[in-house]
């Protein structure tokens, strides 16, 4: 049976947009909203914003592949490139190396995609990589380019890619459709990242440069940068989106596919919009308490907002607040209890039970009474 590549109407991907009309309006108007709250904040919440969530696009996309970056290098790196302060002295390698593919696709969102653009993500990401012997460009090796399992003893091949001297004449197509105006945004979207793993182009790191070729398409569409993390809705769902991917190695008809991804995308917009709000809340929050808190507060705070929207796993507690600011019990008890009373955190629970939530938004207005 052959492989979609190997079909006669490839790379021809067909589907039907009506099922994705709503979705393509939703992400629309959200991008709209977006770049408008965007405009309303400072250059230095807006750049946060940017490191947030390009730290995030590059940890999860990293962690599908089964690596694991470490996020305050990561963010230390792009914090740096951005001309905010680094958190850490020295960025390990592999995090600088993210950082610098991260920044550079946001950066040249608006240019055509090229071979060598894509040789330069590609040696940005492997640099000084040894077990990559085709580095900054395609793959030559005459070995066939197979997606494979092991498991139990088993091998079983999931997909073959198009051989390596087959590959310069499909990236050339690929970068040719690519560039070319379509309709549907989210359909090409998905398209996009189908048809380049279709290929498989490069030696290795095809997952992470695919990725993030969505973002440029969208990018592409609507004139700016689309800031979404679509690996962390991925990484949630990798499941299916790796057995989506796995329905379209032998067919062109691609409907199950655009809709999972599109809905995704959509899923991935919201998680980016719900970090928006949430920095622009903690910038809201510490300026209104600069001069109200104590160092101890102010330090547990920061750290509960470095863990983001969903906020430290079980709540803050009165042992991981001494733990976080070396102070005593009682101390500890003392500054709690007038962070609830100035309605920046919630309390929950009794007794050992008991924990604490940033409360977003209710600050503002006790002090604005």
């Amino acid at each position: 049976m052959s492989w979609n590549w190997q079909l006669p109407d490839w790379p021809h991907f067909h589907y039907d947009a009506e099922p994705i009309a709503q979705l393509e309006k939703q992400f629309l108007l959200g991008a709209g909203s977006a770049f408008a709250c965007l405009k309303a904040i400072t250059e230095e919440e807006r750049k946060k914003f940017i490191v947030e969530i390009l730290s995030l696009e590059g940890q999860q996309s990293s962690r599908i592949e089964g690596e694991i970056l470490d996020r305050e290098s990561l963010q230390s790196s792009l914090r740096k490139h951005f001309g905010l302060q680094p958190t850490v002295k020295k960025e390990t390698d592999k995090e600088a190396r993210m950082a610098r593919l991260l920044s550079d696709v946001y950066e040249s969102f608006d240019e055509p995609l090229t071979h060598e653009m894509l040789f330069r993500w590609h040696a940005m990401l492997f640099d000084n990589a040894r077990h990559i012997e085709d580095r900054g460009k395609y793959r030559t090796h005459s070995e066939p380019m197979q997606i494979v399992s092991n498991r139990q003893g088993s091998h079983h091949v999931f997909f073959e890619a198009p051989p390596s001297a087959a590959v310069h004449r499909e990236m050339s197509a690929f970068i040719e459709w690519f560039n070319a105006p379509g309709s549907s945004i989210l359909g090409r979207a998905a398209i996009a990242h189908l048809y380049f793993e279709s290929i498989h182009p490069f030696e290795d790191g095809n997952g992470r440069i695919g990725r993030v070729l969505v973002e440029k398409l969208l990018s592409r569409a609507v004139g700016r940068p689309v800031l979404l993390a679509i690996s962390q809705v991925l990484e949630a769902r990798k499941k299916e989106y790796y057995a989506g991917l796995e329905l379209c190695n032998r067919t062109l008809n691609v409907q199950h596919w655009v809709e999972f991804f599109s809905e995704s995308l959509i899923e991935a917009h919201e998680e980016s919009v719900r970090w928006l709000y949430f920095l622009m809340q903690k910038s809201k929050m510490m300026s209104l308490l600069a001069d109200k808190l104590n160092p101890r507060q102010i330090k547990a705070l920061l750290r509960m907002f470095s863990e983001g929207p969903n906020g430290f796993q079980g709540g803050m507690s009165a042992e991981k607040y001494i733990a976080i600011t070396k102070t005593t019990r009682a101390t500890a008890t003392r500054d709690l209890v007038q962070l609830v009373e100035m309605n920046v955190l919630n309390k929950t629970g009794e007794l050992k039970h008991t924990r604490y939530h940033l409360n977003l938004g209710a600050v503002t207005k006790f002090f604005d009474a």
